[in-house]
Order: structure tokens, then C-alpha cells, then sequence
């Protein structure tokens, strides 16, 4: 028994530091560094790696790659002097340890990881495809990098696809299955391809597989006038559903912009011809209406409606006014002709005269007295006077270029039997009838004066039956005209006392398009004649004013003045007040504001803060948009609804001021930011006018008259006029046309105690229309009319 246990002891002393036979034995311990500590190779590459080994006289050390000593062709080799070279090809996970392990004492050991980067890219063309039952599809991959461009293909992540997500041929040859249960139609796959030499690196294409079903959609294309109906019809194929939902320009069921659908097809066009800017004009637009499969949304059918007003068709003798019309020579190179609106019935004299803009009657001077006017114009007759009627002869006109006319205005005395003595006008009625608007004459007489804020409509060739108010009078503005029709040499006339009307930007509606030159403007109440429509820009439209018209019609002889055939009494017209796009409200813009001037504005309200507030209607201060200059911030005033605005004021240290006034104003003085949004929305009309008084617009004429020369040097600004203050609507602004995107100096917030309002906008050119028969009847820009001295005959 004694002996046994000298035995253990021994044993155990053994595994510590005193033998048996009573010498001694210590455990070498071994510290070991590799530099680099980590390492990024791409294929092949190599890197040599050292260790630094310290508490061992032998520093030799063993190298080995993820455990294996040496490493292999997988992971990569390292030599025994710590040159490690990575694989030609990564496979996932795309990282491997290095080890050094101390041949003195292997328990000692070190690792560091290194990084396999092959800088391989994959792609696959095309992205994405659809595809019905059975179909293929050939996918390509791209493998950029490296010269091993081999790829492995996938479906929804299975190698090579199955029958349920469809298959995919080595060389990428796509098959979509024979039927799809789960999920529903239309099913998406993606297909995968992954590079042989860095299975990390992959790239997939989306892959839509349809039941087989098709939409078609009649009829197809589809012309459809305003306030007018079509229905569609719908087939579907390939499915049991028959079900489809409507869209018009990508919305469910529409809107009053574009026209409304209802849920069996039923199209209702809009009140007026969607328009769109192009080119610096307003042109009349398309709409697409969808058909959208109930069964598989991805599966649609689109249809182009075009909205197309009588105004453009011919019409029979004898004819209305506000339509389609011209010169009968009014043509240009290349197959280009040109055209306008007839717009209304005048008498002078015991005779009776077409009324039209000088530049669509009579070409921009190049007209002769005597030349035919036609109806419709060429624009509409394939440029091609036997596709017309001779409705009247140009007898009068003014001259444009060369001076600064009253007018663009002329006279064609009418050919007996071809145009309405009455002085009907296409949709002025004031009944309607079927849901849409009569025709009519305008109250007979000498019209009435232009003011902000009186609700206008006209009826012209392009646009059809448009309804928007008057937001400047008074307006010297240079127009742009284009000799000849379609091309020619451009220049710049200045015309004095425009009407100003700003198109309802942002809604997909304009009150007027190239083509609606000519157009007579009247008051909605009465059908008052108030102008003749001359000119536009992208956002604005101009018109002279009825006075001047006339007077710049007199007769050489005598001066006798022409006056508007008519009705005797008045009468509204009713179009603008049917459900639709006239009826909406102004036109909401987003107006974002620049953080610094966020930050001006707010550092100076704080600092006048005890000023404001000392005006007693004053409740509440904030920042927030100027609707009188769009892009800037303003100091907002707040005061209760019904509290006088006067003496309020238009500027505070240079910034500007709004006034805005509420019902519920929230206590503190001093609003947040969220607090003056919601007071103040960013969103706001962006051509709100409210009417004025005598007293504000003879304010306003003397200070425009005061800094009118001085304003229209100006780089950029094309145009001054009257108008009411979007930031206080009880006061009168000046109304500065500015060019969009034209460097121009600071426009001062206040003038002579007189706010000023910016409105920018394309350059203003006359609104003829011109299209070219030789491309394939595509529309060209617009004929610009040269502008011409004030002549008689």
C-alpha cells in the first residue's frame, strides 16, 4: 500500500515542477505577433506574412490556413517562410485564418483573417421582363474582373429552377412554368446568376409571370370633346375574370383635370382641353385612359384620348365665332401652315366684321386687304384651303412692327350667308343642355373695363371653353413675334394696358394654348365683352382690352368705332359653372423655403417682435411663404378674421410681411414653425386675386407710373402690371413678369409704400398655332406674329 501511493505522488510531482528524482523542469511560455494583423487578396494574390515570436530561442514557427498545415488550393497555401497566395476562386464564406504556431511550444499559437476581394461584378440584362405561361426569356450575365466569366444560374434561389418557379439553362435560357397555383397571378421570380470564381458576387433579373391573360381595350384611339361622354369596352383573354378597374393618366376613376371614368368605362371628359407647357408655350394634351385587369395588375390596356372642342372642327355655313380660323395664304416652308381663333361679330358702319387678332388675320403685316379668311384655318384643314370656306375678307388692320401698338388687332368684313348675324360664340350660352354648355352671342355693345379679380371666359380654337379670373390690368409687357409662319426673324414689341390672366398652373389647366390668338374674353356673369386675346407664356395669358381693340379699329374715315353684335340683355355663361376643372379652386403650389431665408426671416420678427405686437390687431407673429413672391419667406402677421388690415405693415427691415387671418389663434405670441404651417400652409395659391378699390388701383397706376422705365430695363423682367397683394389681399401690388430661370436684380418687396407681387413665366409670344404636314403631322412651336406699326385703312 505505501508503495502505490509513492507511486501517484511521483506521478503527479511529475506533471509539475519537481521530479521524482528531485531535478526540476519549467514550461517554456511563447508570445507570438503576425504582421500584417489582416490582409484583403484578390485571386491569386499573395502576401507575405512575418512572426515576431519572443520567450523561446527557437523562433521557427509553423504556418497553417484555416488548420491545415500549408493551407491547400481551397483556402490558399502558405509557404514555410509565411508567403501566403490566395485561391484562383472564392467560394462562400469569402474569409480564412492564418496561423502561426510555435514549434517550441505548440500550445502557443496566433491568428490573423484574411479577406478574399476578387473585385468581381456580375449583371444580367435584361433587368426585368414579363412573361406569360410557357414562355423564355434569354437572360445574359456579365462578369467583369476576372477572366473566369462562367456563371451558375438560379430561380428563386434554386439551382438551375424547377417546375414550379420555371427552369434555366446553363447558357441562361429562361423557361416560365406551364401554370402557376400559388401564389396567384402574376407570379414574381427572380433569376439568378452567380460567378463561378466568387460565388459571393451575383446579380438578379425580376421575372413577372402572367397567366396568359391579355386586356384590349375599345375603341382605340378615341376623340372625345369637352363635357362630352365615350365608353370603352374592355376584353379580357386567357382568364376566367372579366373584371377590370379604370384609370385616366394613371389615377383610379380620374379627376375633373384630366376627365372621370366610372367603373363600366364610362368617360366623362373635362370641361376644357388639358394643356401642358412645352417649349416655353401651353399646349393642348393627351390623356391616357387604362384598363387595368382585376385578376393580374400588371396586365393594362391603354387607350389616347385626345379632347378635342368643336371649336376645331368645320363648321356649316352659317358659322359660329370663337372657332378654328385664318388666313388663307398663312403657310411657310416645308409644309408648315398656320392658324387661330375667329373670335367675334362686330358692326361698323351698317357691315359686319369677323373680330381677330392682327398677327392670325393678317400674318403679321405680310397680309393683303382682300385676302381670304377661311374657316377652319389650314392648321386644320391638312394646310390645305380646299379643305375650307371662305367666311370673310381682311379689310382692316394694325400694323404691328415698328412702333408700340393700341392693338393686335384686325377686321375681315364677312362673305353674306357664311357667318351667324347674330355673333354666336361656340358654348357662351347661358343654359346648358345634355350636361353641356349652349352656344351664344355676348351682350351686344362696347364691353365693359377689365379689373383684378372679374371672372373672365373665353371660347377659342385650342382650348375650347376656358373660365379663370383677371389677375392684372394695366400691363406694359413685351411681346415676341416670328415673321412668317412657323420660322422668320424674331423681334420685341412693347404693348401698354394688357390683361393679365394666370393659368391654373399645377392642375393640367390652362386658360389658354397656342392656337386660342383672337379669342374674345367676356365677363362670366353677363357674357360683357372684356378682351381679345393676343398673347401667352407658359403660366400667363394676355389680352387688350375691348376699349382699345375698338378704338384701334375706327374708321379712317370718320372714326367711327366698330361695337359687338349681340344679345340685347345679359346672360351668364353657364359652362363655367358645371362640375369640372372651371369650378375648382386656384391652382395649389408648393413653395419650398431655403433654410437661411427661413432663418432671416425669423431673426428678423424676434427682433421687432414688441413692434409688431404695438399694432392692436396684431395676435400672433411667425414665418412662413410669401405668396407674393414665390421661393421667399415672409414675416407672418396674425390677426382675426374681420379686423382691419390697414395700416399694417408691407415690410420689416426689408422682409417682407403677410397677412393672414384666423379664427383660432394660438396663445404665446411668438408661433412655432409647426404652429405657423398650419396657419400658413407652404401650399397656396399661387394666383389667389382679390378685387380693389378705385383708391387702391390709382395708387397703384402712380407708383407703376413711377418706376415703370426704370423697372423694364431690367435684365429678365418682361412685363409690369396691376394687381391685387397675395400677402395682404386688401391692398394693391405691382404685378412684376418676370423670364423663369433669367438672372435679374432684386425685385424690392415694397415700392413707394406699394408691394410688389413676382410672377415668372417663358417669354411672352403671340399665340397663333402652326403645324407641319410634312412630319407626320407633328406640332411645331408656334407662329409668333411680327409685331407692326398701328395702321388703317
Amino acid at each position: 500500500m505505501r508503495g502505490f501511493v509513492f507511486l501517484l505522488v511521483c506521478v503527479l510531482v511529475g506533471l509539475g515542477s519537481v521530479a521524482c528524482g528531485g531535478s526540476s523542469k519549467t514550461t517554456t511560455i511563447v508570445t507570438i505577433e503576425i504582421t500584417p494583423t489582416s490582409a484583403t487578396v484578390g485571386l491569386g494574390g499573395q502576401v507575405q506574412f512575418t512572426a515576431n515570436e519572443s520567450g523561446c530561442a527557437n523562433t521557427a514557427v509553423t504556418w497553417e490556413v484555416n488548420g491545415i498545415t500549408g493551407g491547400n488550393p481551397t483556402y490558399g497555401t502558405i509557404t514555410p517562410a509565411g508567403l501566403y497566395t490566395a485561391p484562383n476562386s472564392f467560394s462562400t464564406p469569402s474569409t480564412v485564418a492564418v496561423t502561426a504556431i510555435a514549434q517550441c511550444n505548440t500550445a502557443n499559437q496566433t491568428s490573423v483573417q484574411v479577406t478574399f476581394s476578387s473585385g468581381v461584378t456580375v449583371s444580367v440584362s435584361p433587368a426585368s421582363v414579363n412573361l406569360q405561361l410557357n414562355q423564355t426569356q434569354q437572360f445574359t450575365a456579365t462578369v467583369n474582373g476576372s477572366s473566369n466569366t462562367a456563371v451558375n444560374w438560379q430561380v428563386a434561389g434554386v439551382p438551375n429552377g424547377n417546375p414550379t418557379v420555371g427552369t434555366v439553362s446553363s447558357s441562361g435560357l429562361y423557361k416560365a412554368p406551364s401554370a402557376v397555383t400559388n401564389p396567384p397571378y402574376p407570379m414574381a421570380v427572380g433569376v439568378t446568376a452567380v460567378a463561378q470564381v466568387d460565388t459571393s458576387k451575383s446579380a438578379s433579373a425580376s421575372v413577372i409571370v402572367h397567366s396568359g391573360i391579355t386586356v384590349s381595350v375599345t375603341p382605340s384611339p378615341a376623340t372625345v370633346a369637352p363635357f362630352g361622354t365615350q365608353q370603352f369596352a374592355a376584353t379580357i383573354t386567357g382568364a376566367a375574370g372579366t373584371g377590370v378597374s379604370w384609370l385616366v393618366n394613371g389615377v383610379f376613376g380620374g379627376s375633373s383635370q384630366t376627365g372621370t371614368i366610372s367603373t363600366l368605362g364610362l368617360y366623362t371628359a373635362p370641361n376644357s382641353v388639358p394643356t401642358q407647357a412645352s417649349n416655353g408655350k401651353s399646349l393642348a394634351a393627351t390623356v391616357t385612359v387604362s384598363a387595368v385587369s382585376q385578376a393580374d395588375s400588371t396586365v393594362v390596356a391603354n387607350v389616347v384620348v385626345t379632347i378635342q372642342p368643336p371649336n376645331q372642327t368645320q363648321q356649316q355655313a352659317p358659322i359660329s365665332l370663337g372657332v378654328s380660323g385664318g388666313n388663307a395664304n398663312d403657310t411657310g416652308g416645308s409644309g408648315t401652315c398656320c392658324g387661330g381663333t375667329l373670335g367675334a361679330l362686330v358692326s361698323r358702319g351698317g357691315n359686319l366684321y369677323i373680330l381677330g387678332a392682327s398677327h392670325v388675320l393678317a400674318r403679321n403685316d405680310a397680309g393683303s386687304i382682300g385676302d381670304a379668311i377661311v374657316q377652319p384655318g389650314l392648321l386644320d384643314a391638312g394646310c390645305s384651303s380646299s379643305g375650307t370656306n371662305t367666311v370673310a375678307n381682311l379689310s382692316q388692320f394694325v400694323n404691328l412692327e415698328g412702333t408700340t401698338p393700341l392693338s393686335d388687332a384686325a377686321l375681315a368684313q364677312i362673305v353674306s350667308g357664311q357667318v351667324d348675324p347674330t355673333g354666336t360664340i361656340l358654348e357662351l350660352g347661358g343654359t346648358t343642355a345634355n350636361g353641356q354648355p349652349t352656344d351664344a352671342p355676348p351682350h351686344a355693345g362696347t364691353g365693359v373695363a377689365p379689373s383684378v379679380g372679374l371672372a373672365v371666359a373665353k371660347s377659342g380654337r385650342t382650348t375650347g371653353l376656358t373660365c379663370l379670373p383677371i389677375t392684372g390690368i394695366n400691363g406694359f409687357v413685351n411681346v415676341q413675334y416670328v415673321k412668317g409662319c412657323g420660322t422668320g426673324a424674331s423681334f420685341s414689341v412693347p404693348f401698354s394696358d394688357l390683361v393679365i390672366v394666370s393659368n391654373s398652373s399645377g392642375t393640367g389647366q390652362s386658360f389658354s394654348a397656342e392656337g386660342d390668338s383672337g379669342a374674345l374674353l367676356v365677363t362670366q356673369a353677363n357674357a360683357d365683352p372684356v378682351a381679345l386675346l393676343v398673347a401667352s407664356a407658359d403660366t400667363e395669358t394676355l389680352a387688350s382690352p375691348v376699349s382699345d381693340v375698338l378704338a384701334a379699329l375706327a374708321n379712317p374715315n370718320g372714326g367711327e368705332q366698330p361695337v359687338f353684335v349681340g344679345t340685347a340683355s345679359t346672360h351668364p355663361v353657364a359652362g363655367c359653372s358645371l362640375p369640372g376643372p372651371q369650378a375648382s379652386a386656384a391652382a395649389q403650389v408648393r413653395t419650398a423655403l431655403a433654410a437661411e431665408k427661413l432663418q432671416a426671416a425669423t431673426s428678423v420678427r424676434d427682433l421687432h417682435a414688441a413692434e409688431l405686437f404695438a399694432f392692436s390687431q396684431v395676435r400672433a407673429v411667425g414665418v412662413g411663404s410669401s405668396l407674393d413672391q414665390p421661393g421667399d419667406a415672409a414675416i407672418l402677421l396674425v390677426v382675426p378674421k374681420g379686423a382691419s388690415l390697414a395700416g399694417l405693415p408691407s415690410q420689416v427691415d426689408g422682409q417682407r410681411t403677410r397677412i393672414v387671418q384666423a379664427e383660432y389663434i394660438p396663445e404665446g405670441g411668438i408661433l412655432t414653425a409647426a404652429e405657423s404651417a398650419a396657419l400658413a400652409p407652404d401650399s397656396s395659391s399661387s394666383n389667389s386675386v382679390s378685387a380693389l378699390t378705385e383708391d387702391e388701383v390709382a395708387r397703384a397706376r402712380k407708383v407703376q407710373a413711377t418706376h415703370l422705365a426704370e423697372l423694364m430695363k431690367g435684365e429678365g423682367i418682361q412685363g409690369v402690371a396691376i394687381t391685387s397683394s397675395g400677402d395682404n389681399p386688401s391692398e394693391a401690388a405691382l404685378l412684376v413678369l418676370v423670364v423663369r430661370g433669367s438672372a435679374h436684380e432684386a425685385i424690392p418687396a415694397v415700392l413707394d409704400g406699394l408691394r410688389t407681387r413676382i410672377r415668372e413665366s417663358t417669354p411672352f409670344r403671340s399665340g397663333t398655332r402652326s403645324i407641319n404636314f410634312n412630319s407626320g403631322c407633328q406640332l411645331q412651336r408656334a407662329k409668333s406674329s411680327p409685331l407692326v406699326t398701328p395702321s388703317s385703312r
